[in-house]
């Protein structure tokens, strides 16, 4: 099922629609869905090198709103909704978590998480949702969000733009182990999530 809704996702980047699509991943990708948007982003600015800046764009700011919309998740219907997504990603008990984020270390340490998450593989939604349980900044939520979100999403973006005649021979030749090398990175994040969740205060 996994590799179909990769594969799905994938195909998307072709579409006429791809713009709205990538809005739309990007957006429940910070709220549910298990997906990144990369897998949308690599063919989509291979394919149209010169629009890398308005599709880094696009995944920025639908992220940041998807994020926006987990963080009300979170404040508002954590009990309702938010519980059953960190069920599903096997992260129950997160009351627990959430105890041991205070004042003082803890504000810095979950600046430091939102960072982690808004840059690398670690499932960003497991912040967003997070972080209006525990009723976080929101500014701070969002100017960290959009400032590491926008940095993974123009970097990568614009490094496919440049150097983009160089590499789709080889992107078009080795997709499917790309794909296989995506998926691996995906699975290290939650991995990463799990280990940081289950150890926070030998982390920070």
């Amino acid at each position: 099922m996994f590799k179909n809704l990769f594969n799905k996702t994938v195909a998307l980047a072709a579409h006429k629609s791809a713009r709205f699509f990538l809005s739309f991943i990007c957006i429940i990708e910070s709220i549910f869905f298990p997906i990144p948007p990369d897998v949308m982003i690599i063919p989509m600015t291979l394919a149209k090198k010169k629009k890398w800046l308005q599709i880094a764009t696009i995944a920025t700011v639908s992220s940041v709103v998807g994020g926006i919309i987990g963080y009300a998740i979170g404040f508002f219907f954590y009990n309702e909704i938010g519980i059953h997504i960190f069920e599903f990603y096997g992260f129950e008990g997160f009351n627990n978590f959430r105890d041991q984020v205070s004042v003082g270390r803890g504000f810095w340490a979950w600046i430091i998480l939102l960072a982690i998450a808004g840059f690398t593989p670690v499932p960003f939604k497991l912040l967003t949702i997070s972080s209006g349980l525990i009723h976080f900044n929101f500014f701070i939520f969002i100017i960290v969000a959009t400032l590491t979100r926008g940095s993974r999403f123009f970097i990568l973006s614009g490094l496919l733009s440049f150097f983009g005649h160089k590499i789709l021979p080889y992107f078009d030749k080795f997709s499917g182990k790309i794909l296989i090398i995506l998926t691996f990175l995906l699975l290290l994040g939650f991995y990463i999530a799990y280990l940081i969740y289950n150890n926070y205060e030998t982390f920070f």
